[in-house]
């Protein structure tokens, strides 16, 4: 199949080689620094192409192993590539790491003054890459606005300092290449003059321009980390950048003094001394230091054919396809069935034959593809043998040059010799030939399949293209099938209204018949009831004849009662008048008592609304005092224990319910308050304590529980603050409701509840009886631990002899010194802690005394326990290493966790002790001497493994080329495994160590090193260790280095 080539593709074929001839001229073995223009159209053809597949499709088959010149420019072009390049660089870099660290390492191992220069160079090109790919944020230029360097570091200390530590490798990586490049230049300014020094000088440009950023950078995060974390936690950090400072002023001055950097770069000064981190107000001291690289004078090109790539206008996109339904079938209204019915038959033709014609393509697509794929897997195939016969020249040529040396090795023997080795050399020099010519045969057939790849992709976009047009014919139809169905649902509507309305009118018109037969036999009906009627008109009349006789008769009996009626009315008129003159005075009197009692009433209102309104309003105070604590600095110190929380968080939830009673009494009648006012006082009082008393729980809980208390009891504040200003609203009253407070309540409630120490599971009253027990039973463990170590000793004696017999009794002598410090402790700790009993329990009962300071109790009983089973781990390790059945690294952990142990319960005792008690002296001395003899068990345990352990040496002798790269190829891959294997083991080592701190439940006196530490919530935060746990700073009880290697945790009671 004939591929012809658009005019495109030709322009992008001349713009590759001429990208390829500016490769070429840029990276090339000549000692001189590489020109701007060259490298300034490398850069211009990654933006062209938006990456950098070119450039590596060329620089891939540089000979860079042969020359250490053109290995030190490949490095210095890509570097301005990574800079200044298309964004797409980083990534089409990231698939070649591979080969720079090859280059380096080749380099690396050779001594050659610009070998150990690329070295260098390529482990600062990896660092860069894996940095920028880590942080997209940055670009590869490294400059970014101090917005965008606030929202990469966020808000998190750890992932603050994490990309500290980064950048200082960073940085580091940078200036160990400037200081190898000084190294190696004379000290002479005029060296800068000659080619071979601005060879080396070359790329220290772009390493300014780095180092400017990544200074400005470690100034911001350092001084955003001292707002954060104490100093002592930031020491390390503060160190090495006063080595990198000191480094970098350094190499920024002895670049300045250069004329070769005088007129190309700016170099800024840095200040005599770095910033004090210590002091906040010296970040606006900091001045960011500017490199500026002045614009350079056109240089004399020689003559090259340009082509300017323009593309052409946009190809109009499809006009919008108009209702299709309207402009087939016209309105709802307008067409006879049958017509439509032949459009839509027309339009269903014209849908299949679209649908032939894109399944035609569909094939046509598959077939081409098909067809490229055949020669991909042929030149694949082709490459595969090619690769076999350059293997089996590889093989004839070793082995030739096997016959070689031992021709060689046998020159003396004669002329047939001297013929058989001379064909020997015209062999391996044909081998030689045959391989050159192999290796350019695999590289075109790279560059071919790498030409197929693109244009299965063309292909490939084609077919998607094609797609999209059959799934918009696909979506054309169902719009025309959609349509046509609604308007036979329409057509098919209005034929059922017509029906059903022709069925209405016969209904109704047999209803109007019904009426009219009704209305005739009504009419018949009325002409037979007139004549009756008329009949009885005539019996009317006669009897109206007698009874106007009557009438006469009762006319004059009625003229005699009126006179009567007339008497009776004149004296009940007078009756009345009396009786209302009366009514009027009752009334008024009536009325005059009314008035009174209202406004007695109303007055009785205002008194206990005045009442409610004085208690609301010292409610109010109560509440905004409370919510006032919250933000008071004086506040920090106090402290409380969840429990306590717990118990008033109670208390104000039933306080509200009795609130709620006694506002519906109150709505209920106004003029009894004393229930809302009872219920608000207490309310007020106890809700106020249960805010101070979560404020004061949160300076001893972790981050996140403590911003939700903290959260929450403001909320509690602000809904309580609210009621209560209702409660001083006459408007407002009944709509107030004391129910929303219960909420926040409860969530405090709940959060107390979660902070409550989960290490312990005992009552009370039963903790002092626990102290003595488990004190007892630490003296008991280390006592059978003493028995048991010289138990062994006595048996290492009798089994083993010589350099065992001398390890063994030195690791169990260290042992038991370890053990007789420990119950030194131990004991001192039980006095001591008697001494607090008698001293802080006044009248109470030592028990008593123990429920009080249950937090307390609980660490020292933790502590014990820790203690005794750290002893028994000993001794069980220390048992396995004399039987040669254990590892010399278990007595070694034990013995930390023993020390941490004893450290922890110096820290759980010190709480309560008077400082200058002696008992407490005591104990700090032998906290001492435990860790001394620790770092005894471990110092003995490391120097007899050392002393037992044999090292074998290595023999190469024997072993070809060819092993000696299988063996270091399968010792790399076995350094993977391990590597892998151990990054495992560590990350199932925090697992275990996140569960043993949930088990653990933060047990006073020793709290998870994983979790953040108890301190108030202005303090700083560092972020935690896994080797040792952290101290909440006190200023009555401040731990220091006397106290021991380890530190445990204390907390406020």
């Amino acid at each position: 199949m004939e591929v012809k080539f658009s005019p495109i593709n030709q322009i992008l074929a001349f713009c590759r080689q001429d990208l390829a001839i500016s490769i070429s001229k840029a990276i090339n073995s000549q000692e001189a620094p590489v020109k701007e223009k060259h490298a300034r159209r490398i850069i211009l053809g990654t933006h062209h192409e938006k990456g950098a597949f070119t450039f590596w499709s060329y620089a891939i088959g540089l000979p860079l192993p042969s020359s250490s010149i053109l290995s030190w420019k490949f490095c210095h072009v890509l570097h301005k590539v990574l800079r200044d390049g298309h964004p797409n660089v980083l990534h089409d870099c990231q698939r070649y790491r591979s080969n720079i660290r090859e280059i380096g390492d080749l380099w690396g191992h050779l001594h050659d003054r610009y070998g150990q220069l690329v070295n260098v160079y390529t482990k600062l090109l990896l660092t860069k890459i894996s940095f920028h790919l880590k942080h997209p944020q940055f670009p590869a230029g490294l400059e970014v606005t101090d917005e965008v360097l606030e929202k990469a570091a966020g808000t998190d200390v750890n992932n603050i300092f994490q990309l500290t530590v980064e950048m200082f490798d960073y940085m580091d990586c940078e200036l160990k290449l400037s200081e190898s490049v000084f190294r190696q230049l004379n000290t002479a300014i005029a060296v800068s003059q000659m080619s071979s020094g601005q060879c080396r000088l070359a790329p220290l440009i772009q390493v300014i321009q780095d180092c400017s950023h990544l200074y400005h950078y470690t100034v911001k995060l350092l001084f955003k980390l001292h707002s954060c974390l104490p100093a002592d936690t930031l020491q390390g950090h503060r160190d090495r950048f006063h080595e990198q400072f000191h480094s970098l002023r350094n190499f920024f001055r002895r670049a300045s003094d250069m004329l070769y950097f005088k007129r190309l770069i700016q170099i800024p000064r840095l200040p005599e001394g770095p910033p004090n981190f210590l002091r906040a107000s010296a970040l606006a001291e900091h001045i960011k230091p500017v490199v500026v690289i002045p614009e350079e004078a056109p240089e004399d090109e020689e003559p090259e054919n340009l082509i300017e790539i323009s593309t052409g206008p946009p190809a109009p996109e499809p006009a919008v396809v108009a209702d299709l339904f309207d402009q087939t079938f016209g309105p709802p209204n307008g067409s006879v069935k049958d017509d439509r019915d032949l459009q839509i038959e027309s339009l269903k033709r014209e849908v299949e034959t679209l649908r032939s014609e894109l399944e035609k393509i569909k094939l046509e697509a598959q077939r081409y593809i098909s067809q490229l794929k055949g020669q991909v897997n042929a030149l694949e195939a082709e490459l595969e043998e090619q690769r076999k016969q350059k293997q089996k020249a590889l093989v004839d040529n070793e082995q030739l040059r096997h016959e070689l040396a031992q021709l060689q090795a046998a020159r003396l023997e004669g002329e047939r010799s001297q013929g058989l080795r001379e064909e020997a050399e015209r062999k391996a020099s044909a081998t030689e030939a045959r391989y050159n010519k192999l290796k350019e045969k695999h590289s075109e057939l790279i560059n071919t399949h790498a030409e197929l790849l693109r244009k299965n992709a063309d292909t490939a976009k084609q077919l998607t293209v094609t797609q999209q047009s059959q799934e918009e014919v696909a979506r054309v139809k169902e719009q025309l099938a959609f349509q046509m169905e609604q308007a036979k649902r329409e057509s098919e509507l209005r034929l059922e209204e017509q029906s059903d309305q022709l069925e209405k009118l016969k209904r109704e018109l047999e209803a109007k018949a019904g009426e009219l037969a009704h209305v005739q036999e009504a009419l018949s009906r009325t002409e037979q009831s007139g004549s009756e009627l008329s009949s009885r008109l005539d019996s009317l009349n006669a009897e109206k004849d007698a009874l106007s006789g009557a009438v006469r008769q009762h006319k004059a009996d009625l003229l005699a009662a009126q006179s009567l009626v007339c008497e009776t009315e004149a004296a009940l008129s007078q009756q009345q008048q009396r009786s209302a003159r009366e009514r009027d005075e009752l009334q008024g009197r009536l009325a005059e008592k009314e008035s009174e009692e209202q406004g007695l009433r109303q007055r009785l209102l205002d008194e206990q609304f005045a009442v409610l309104r004085g208690a609301a309003a010292e409610a109010q105070c109560i509440l905004q005092d409370a919510v006032n604590k919250l933000d008071d600095p004086l506040h920090l110190r106090c402290t409380s224990s969840p429990d306590y929380l717990v118990s008033r968080a109670q208390a104000a939830l039933d306080a509200t319910s009795a609130l709620e009673e006694g506002h519906a009494l109150y709505l209920a009648s106004l003029t009894d308050v004393s229930a809302l006012v009872a219920a608000l006082t207490r309310f007020s009082h106890l809700a106020a304590d249960t805010i101070v008393n979560g404020g004061a729980t949160s300076h001893l809980a972790p981050t996140d529980p403590a911003d939700r208390l903290i959260d929450t009891c403001r909320e509690c504040g602000t809904r309580a603050l609210e009621l209560v200003r209702q409660l001083q609203d006459q408007q407002a009253l009944r709509q107030a409701q004391p129910g929303l407070v219960r909420t926040p309540l409860q969530g405090i409630l709940q959060l107390g509840q979660e902070l409550r120490p989960k290490s312990l599971d005992v009552r009370q009253e039963e903790l002092g009886a626990m102290v003595d027990k488990e004190m007892a039973a630490t003296s008991a463990a280390i006592e059978d631990a003493v028995r048991r170590i010289e138990d062994m000793m006595n048996q290492a004696r009798s089994a083993s002899s010589g350099v065992k017999l001398e390890v063994n009794e030195r690791i169990l002598n260290s042992c038991t010194d370890l053990m007789k410090a420990i119950r030194l402790l131990v004991m001192t700790s039980t006095s001591l802690q008697k001494e607090i009993v008698e001293s802080g329990r006044g009248a109470a009962t030592q028990q008593e005394f123990y429920a009080k300071n249950s937090r307390w109790t609980e660490g020292l009983i933790s502590a014990s326990k820790a203690v005794g089973w750290g002893a028994t781990q000993l001794v069980e390790a220390a048992d396995k290493v004399v039987l040669h059945t254990g590892k010399y690294e278990e007595l070694i952990v034990c013995s930390h966790e023993i020390a941490a142990s004893t450290a922890q319960l110096v820290a759980a005792s010190k709480v309560k002790a008077d400082r200058h008690s002696p008992h407490l002296s005591r104990l700090q001395e032998c906290s001492r001497t435990v860790n001394e003899r620790a770092a005894g068990v471990v110092a003995s345990t490391k120097s007899g493994q050392e002393q037992i352990e044999d090292r074998d040496t290595m023999d190469f002798s024997g072993l070809s080329l060819i092993k000696l790269k299988k063996q270091e190829m399968e010792t790399q891959v076995r350094v993977l495994e391990l590597e892998k294997t151990l990054e495992a083991e560590r990350m199932r080592l925090g697992e275990l160590r996140k569960q043993h701190y949930v088990l653990a439940g933060g047990a006073p006196g020793a709290e998870e090193p994983g979790r953040p530490r108890a301190t108030p919530r202005s303090a700083a935060k560092k972020p935690p260790l896994a080797q040792k746990p952290n101290v909440a700073p006190r200023q009555d009880l401040q731990l220091d280095k006397k106290d021991g290697i380890y530190s445990a945790q204390l907390v406020n009671y």
